[in-house]
């Protein structure tokens, strides 16, 4: 039997099925011709987005950061241009022979770039910030999905000289430290963007549009003296490196204007090499670190006693036999004086002179001249991680406690809060903020601490203390007057004093008429010599004598050779 005979051939299907077959197929044809007119004539968008994303990338334009300069308008940071290499994964298939290739250049791991290469995004930065010499050999390997983008490396021309005051960028060129971070607003400007074309291969073809114009950063002019910095620098640095010691650091203020001309701080680092910048070197320890300042508050004591009338410059007060008792404790002298006048108890740095002076007055009025000097609470100059030391309320104070206090123990100060405090001596007795730019214009008294007599008779005493007879002879200068007092202390460790040391000193010149401070600590001297006499007050002679030159500031004592008298003054601790 033929196959068209077959009466499987002769059964009809029913009408109602083909009925449905041709409607599912007039409805699917119906759905498609909406979605079009849906996805090409209403809500197109879509499409577009998708066409856009296959050829159309917005690119960041970066903003050229801010210059920081010092005083006179020098160079401290600059951004230079570098490029930087960045990918589109889904483009960079790269043979393994080119990727290890790449990383070598790049100085990477193979690993590392194949995995950036590997990740969902489409886009990926492979390295930042090389030089463009480099850029142009990774160019021409002219590996697919692998472009180059311009940005901007900081530049540090001093190096490590201004390393704490400055501080540095990451990656990104945004402050990490220092100035960097405290001004980064204002240096850093805002990115822009522009709209590229790129063809199948991820090169950029044409340059469409700037959607948004870069706003370039503001330069910044610090109060800093590019020449002051750097005497300040290798002054303090001969002395640590003379004397073995663990760290230091020091700062020079204008004592008219309340200016930082100079302040660094031993570590250092160069900001220019950002590969193992951690740790200690990092410390800006002028505003970080707080010690306990020892001698260098006694004039301070004297100058409340002096203001309420409760000694005079020439009142003789009993220091024999070197030694005095309060409750279980005892208070020494590094030698018996027997009877000082108030000049000699600064002048020889008496603790038992001091002492005395802090019992006559009520703890009230001691807490209440540190509070006013600025002790105990940071000085806000927006500087990053600047402390405020301790000092405790009044109410807790001891009769001990309240007369080691009188000579820097049980109290705790930054170099920087110290430095600002003997302003009230150089501007007879007022004190102005501490400025971290250049002033513009005259600068104003913050308040009045002493009057003008008591802060005159004081610097009387401190002039003593760098002549023949008093703790610091090495302090002298040739053609100026200075005044000044050491500072020797132990340092506390776990609750408990320890046979380290801190030398310290702080000094203003010329007397007469003081325009400059330079405050010096030294930690942990170990080479023999841990007076503030000895270690300190040679850093301070040095820098003051060459920052009076570089500003030129008048002489007002005649040229004769140091007297250093009888070196055997020291203070007691």
């Amino acid at each position: 039997m033929k196959f068209s005979q077959s009466p499987v051939l002769k059964d009809e299907l029913a009408p109602w099925r083909a009925r449905l077959v041709l409607i599912l197929l007039l409805g699917a044809m119906a759905a498609l011709i909406g979605r079009s007119l849906y996805l090409q004539a209403i809500n197109n968008e879509f499409l577009i987005s998708k066409g856009e994303s296959r050829y159309e990338r917005i690119l960041e334009v970066p903003a050229t950061r801010g210059r920081i300069m010092d005083r006179n308008g020098d160079v401290l940071a600059i951004s230079t241009p570098v490029k930087s290499v960045w990918a589109i994964p889904e483009d960079a298939r790269l043979q393994p022979a080119d990727a290890r290739k790449l990383a070598q250049l790049l100085d990477m791991d193979v690993r590392e770039l194949n995995r950036k290469l590997a990740e969902d995004k489409g886009f990926v930065f492979v390295k930042r910030q090389i030089p463009p010499e480099l850029a142009d050999r990774v160019m021409a390997m002219k590996l697919p999905g692998i472009h180059l983008q311009n940005e901007y490396r900081r530049y540090y021309p001093s190096g490590e000289v201004p390393a704490h005051v400055l501080g540095f960028t990451g990656a990104a060129d945004a402050g990490q430290e220092g100035i960097e971070l405290a001004f980064n607003e204002q240096l850093a400007g805002q990115a822009g963007s522009r709209r590229v074309i790129k063809d199948r291969r991820g090169n950029i073809v044409e340059d469409v549009e700037h959607i948004k114009k870069p706003i370039e950063g503001k330069d910044v002019m610090l109060s800093l003296d590019a020449k002051i910095q750097y005497l300040a620098y290798s002054s303090l640095k001969q002395a640590v490196t003379e004397n073995r010691a663990k760290a230091g650091a020091a700062v020079v203020l204008d004592a008219k204007t309340g200016e930082i001309l100079a302040l660094v701080n031993m570590p250092t680092y160069n900001p220019n090499n950002r590969t193992n910048l951690a740790g200690s070197q990092l410390r800006n320890r002028v505003f970080t670190d707080t010690f306990e300042p020892g001698s260098t508050m006694k004039p301070f004591t004297a100058a409340l006693a002096l203001e309420e009338g409760k000694v005079r410059f020439d009142t003789p007060i009993q220091t024999a036999p070197g030694k005095l008792t309060i409750g279980p404790a005892t208070i020494s002298d590094s030698h018996a004086h027997g009877v000082l006048t108030v000049a000699q108890v600064i002048q020889k740095s008496s603790n038992v002179g001091a002492a005395k002076m802090a019992l006559s007055m009520t703890p009230a009025d001691m807490w209440q001249m540190f509070d006013s000097l600025g002790f105990g609470t940071p000085l806000k100059l927006g500087f990053p991680g600047e402390a405020g030391g301790r000092l405790r309320p009044a109410k807790t104070w001891k009769p001990i406690e309240q007369a080691t206090m009188s000579y820097g123990h049980g109290i705790s100060v930054t170099l920087i809060q110290l430095a600002h405090a003997y302003m009230v001596f150089a501007r007879d007795g007022d004190l102005v903020p501490l400025l971290l730019t250049k002033a513009n214009g005259p600068v104003s008294s913050d308040k009045n601490v002493f009057s003008a007599q008591t802060a005159r008779e004081v610097r009387a005493m401190l002039e003593l203390v760098v002549q023949p007879g008093g703790t610091a002879p090495r302090a002298q200068i040739p053609g100026y007057r200075v005044g000044g007092k050491t500072g020797t202390a132990h340092k506390a460790e776990a609750g408990a004093y320890t046979n380290k040391y801190i030398a310290s000193f702080v000094g203003l010149a010329p007397a007469s008429d003081p325009r400059l401070i330079v405050a010096v600590m030294v930690d942990e001297p170990s080479a023999g010599k841990y007076y503030g006499g000895d270690v300190a007050a040679p850093v301070f002679a040095q820098l003051m004598a060459g920052a009076l030159r570089t500003l030129g500031v008048p002489q007002d004592a005649p040229m004769k050779p140091i007297d250093l008298g009888n070196e055997d003054v020291k203070e007691s601790m």
